[in-house]
This record gives structure tokens, C-alpha cells and sequence, in this order.
């Protein structure tokens, strides 16, 4: 009996050495790994390849949806990346790697109105996708998913404080997507309009146009990063890469700023 219980409590020792080796923060492997949600993505990659080419540095650029790169990260997360201030909050409830007061902004994109191409709606503007037979796709997490697109559509709906608009552009939405990547698709399913960031009709000129919101109304949400002490060595000469003049240049290619 003695024999049993000391097998069955070895057994548990060993399952549990080896879920704790599983997930152990381990990131100085001679790889910058960044991880986060896509959008920024193309851009990072892009200044990754750049990287790697001057340094020889291997740069890996996770994204998507956050159960598609959580247990990778854990792992080995160099970087993370959050796509708005509140995206990033949420990946540090789950990344406790990383603090808050390490987090930098370091670009900056506004909301645009995405039509199909050659905009067959005549969309202009806000007004328009008040109109009757108006059909809209918004990006919202809906309190069960991490997505920069939270609350964007009704922040710019308020602006003007007119519980109108906010109603009659709530009227026109035909789907509350959960990611940027859903909303693409939802989009291209028939959708006349769909309220995005200009980056991502920027990397798909080929299936959308690109409509304008007036001054009082453009929302604008940010690109941060955030680090520690335990990444790889090589992560600080990266990061000042990435913020420098030729990350820079890609960035503003693909309709971010500073």
C-alpha cells in the first residue's frame, strides 16, 4: 500500500516538473520573438526581415488572435505588442512577464471607413452610413475578446453627444465582429462599409477603398510595445531599430504615424 502511494505521488511530481518546464519563460534563445494581435503585423515583419538582413538577427513575428501565440509567448516573448492602450492592458492580465509602466507607444493610426472598391454606395462620410440600406461591419470584442476595434464605432457615433447617430448607425450594423481579421472577412461577404484602420486597407488595396471621417469625428488608437530585463540581448538594438527612420518609412507606408 505504501509502495502505491509513493508510485501515484512520484507520478504526480513528474507530470507536474513537466508542465512547469512546458511553460517556463525562457526568452534568451538568439531570437527576438514578438507577439500580438495582426494588423501591425505586416509592418513588423516587414521591419523584422529588415532587421535580420543588417544584423543577421533572426527576428519572429507571432500574430492573431491571442490563444493562436499565448502558450508560444509564455514561452519566450521577447516583445509583446498591443494594437490600442486597452488591448494592451488585457494581454498584461495574461503576460505577467511584463509590467504596465514598461509599455511605449511608439506609432499611431486613425479609423477610416472601408468601402468596396470603386465605393458602388457613394459612402463620403459619416452621414452616409446612416442612410437606409446601409449595411456596416464594426469590429467589438463584446467583453469575451481582446480586439483594438472595442468600442470604436460608438466613440465615433458620440462625438458630437447626438444620441441619434449612435442609434441610427447601431440600426445599420450587420455584424459585430470579433477581430480585425473577422471584420476583413465579414466585409468581404457584401458588406457596403466597414469601420476599420487605415492600415488595412492600406495592405488590401485590392479589395477595398478607402473613405475619410471628418476631423470631429476620426478616432485615433495607438501601436505599443513593452519589454523586460529577461528578453534577449539583442531586443534593445531592435527596438531602437524599430523606431527608427527605416522602420519608420515602412510604418508610414502601410498609414501609421507618429
Amino acid at each position: 500500500m505504501k509502495y502505491q502511494i509513493t508510485k501515484i505521488l512520484l507520478s504526480i511530481l513528474i507530470l507536474n516538473t513537466i508542465a512547469l518546464n512546458a511553460t517556463e519563460y525562457k526568452p534568451k534563445d538568439g531570437i527576438i520573438s514578438l507577439y500580438g494581435a495582426g494588423g501591425p503585423h505586416t509592418a513588423l515583419i516587414k521591419v523584422g526581415k529588415l532587421f535580420t538582413k543588417k544584423t543577421g538577427i533572426k527576428v519572429m513575428v507571432g500574430f492573431g488572435p491571442e490563444k493562436k501565440w499565448t502558450n508560444n509567448a509564455h514561452k519566450n516573448a521577447d516583445i509583446i505588442w498591443g494594437t490600442s492602450q486597452q488591448s494592451m492592458t488585457a494581454f498584461l492580465e495574461n503576460f505577467k512577464e511584463f509590467n504596465s509602466k514598461d509599455v511605449e507607444s511608439i506609432y499611431i493610426r486613425r479609423a477610416v471607413i472601408a468601402v468596396q472598391k470603386g465605393n458602388p454606395k457613394n459612402i463620403k462620410g459619416f452621414d452616409d452610413l446612416l442612410k437606409a440600406n446601409v449595411k456596416i461591419v464594426v469590429v467589438e470584442g463584446a467583453g469575451v475578446y481582446n480586439t483594438s476595434g472595442t468600442g470604436v464605432w460608438e466613440d465615433i457615433a458620440g462625438r458630437l453627444g447626438s444620441i441619434s447617430d449612435m442609434s441610427r448607425l447601431r440600426k445599420n450594423i450587420v455584424t459585430f465582429a470579433k477581430g480585425s481579421g473577422a471584420g476583413f472577412k465579414a466585409f468581404k461577404n457584401g458588406a457596403d462599409a466597414w469601420i476599420t484602420w487605415t492600415h488595412w486597407v492600406k495592405t488590401h488595396p485590392k479589395d477595398a477603398d478607402i473613405v475619410e471621417f471628418s476631423k470631429e469625428r476620426v478616432i485615433y488608437r495607438d501601436l505599443s510595445i513593452v519589454t523586460n530585463s529577461k528578453a534577449d540581448t539583442k531586443t534593445k538594438d531592435f527596438l531602437i531599430f524599430l523606431k527608427g527612420s527605416e522602420a519608420k518609412n515602412i510604418f508610414y507606408s502601410e498609414g501609421w504615424s507618429k
